[in-house]
This record gives C-alpha cells, sequence and structure tokens, in this order.
C-alpha cells in the first residue's frame, strides 16, 4: 500500500512539474464562441425608417438624406431644386417683360425696349415660348423635389436589405457527360441559421 501510495505521489508531483514547466504557447486560437450580450443582441429591421426618412425630406429637402447618412447627395438634391426654382423665377421675369410692352403697345405707346426688335406677333409668340419655359421649370422644380423624397425613402429601404453571405448567386459549370460539353449555370444558394 505504501508503494502504491509512493507511486501516485510521484506521479501527481510529476505531473505538476511537467504542467508548470510549460511556457506560453505560441498557438493563438481565436475562440468562436460570443458572450450572451453579442447572442442575444439583435440587428432589429426599423420598418417605419423609410417613411421617416421620405417624411423628413418632405419638410426640408435634403434632410432624409441626411438621416439616411448618405451626406452626398444633399448638394445634388439642392442643386436640382436651386437651378430649376432659378429657371422659374428668370422665366417669369422674361415673361412679364414681353406681356408689359404688348399691353404698352396695344394702349398706344411706342416706348417699349422691343419697339424696332420685334413686332406685336413677335411680342405673343415671345410671350408663349417664356410662358411654356416657366411651366415646364416649375415641373422640373417638383420632379426634383419628388425624386428627393423617393430617394431617401428608397435608400432606407436598401439600407435595411441584408446583403450578407447567406444569400448568393455565383456562375455555376458542369460538365455534361453525355454531350461531352460544359454546362454553365447560376445557381442561387440561400443558407437558412
Amino acid at each position: 500500500m505504501t508503494r502504491n501510495f509512493f507511486y501516485s505521489l510521484v506521479f501527481f508531483f510529476g505531473g505538476l512539474i511537467v504542467a508548470t514547466g510549460q511556457g506560453q504557447d505560441s498557438l493563438n486560437i481565436k475562440s468562436t464562441m460570443t458572450s450572451t450580450k453579442e447572442a442575444f443582441k439583435l440587428d432589429l429591421y426599423d420598418p417605419l425608417a423609410p417613411a421617416r426618412s421620405a417624411f423628413y425630406s418632405a419638410i426640408l429637402p435634403g434632410l432624409g438624406q441626411a438621416y439616411n447618412g448618405s451626406y452626398w447627395k444633399i448638394p445634388l438634391v439642392y442643386a436640382g431644386i436651386g437651378t430649376s426654382f432659378y429657371l422659374v423665377l428668370y422665366n417669369d421675369k422674361l415673361y412679364n417683360q414681353y406681356r408689359d410692352a404688348y399691353k404698352r403697345r396695344l394702349a398706344g405707346f411706342t416706348d417699349d425696349e422691343y419697339q424696332n426688335i420685334l413686332n406685336n406677333e413677335g411680342l405673343i409668340n415671345a410671350q408663349k415660348q417664356f410662358r411654356q419655359n416657366k411651366e415646364f421649370a416649375i415641373l422640373a422644380t417638383v420632379g426634383f423635389y419628388l425624386l428627393n423624397i423617393i430617394d431617401a425613402n428608397v435608400d432606407a429601404h436598401l439600407r435595411q436589405f441584408d446583403v450578407s453571405d447567406d444569400l448568393s448567386l455565383r456562375p455555376n459549370f458542369e460538365p455534361n457527360y453525355l454531350s461531352g460539353n460544359l454546362d454553365y449555370s447560376l445557381t442561387l444558394n440561400f443558407k437558412f441559421n
């Protein structure tokens, strides 16, 4: 019995010396385990983000793009709306100039700035042209405003779209053993977690 006890003590202390004599392991292994907090941390889908973004863009153009984080689009929004609004004002000013000159001619005055340049028919045509340009510029302003709202909404939707590796579309090349040719196809892979 003392002999078994002696062997067990030698075995125990020998294992203890071997275990403490080893240095730091040079092989680092990263654990794939996640903590409980990270495991239950959900990346929630916010169903109101697109509506909120569109609402912000409707209140102040460009604010929905700022809400989405697309700051580079804000100057484009203001350039489109500002340029088309400037064209509205410019064409309205010229329309009013030609209309006032035509009205003065009908009243019998001959002191307008277009006296030796345009006749009455030319003034009427200029009025029609500038009124049409103004209306197109108004449509462009409204169009850029609506495009701003639609862009903010679509951008908010696409920010929540899942583009992970769980969904992939890849080319596939398989030999056709009957014909001896290569078959080309696309495979759609979807991984369920």
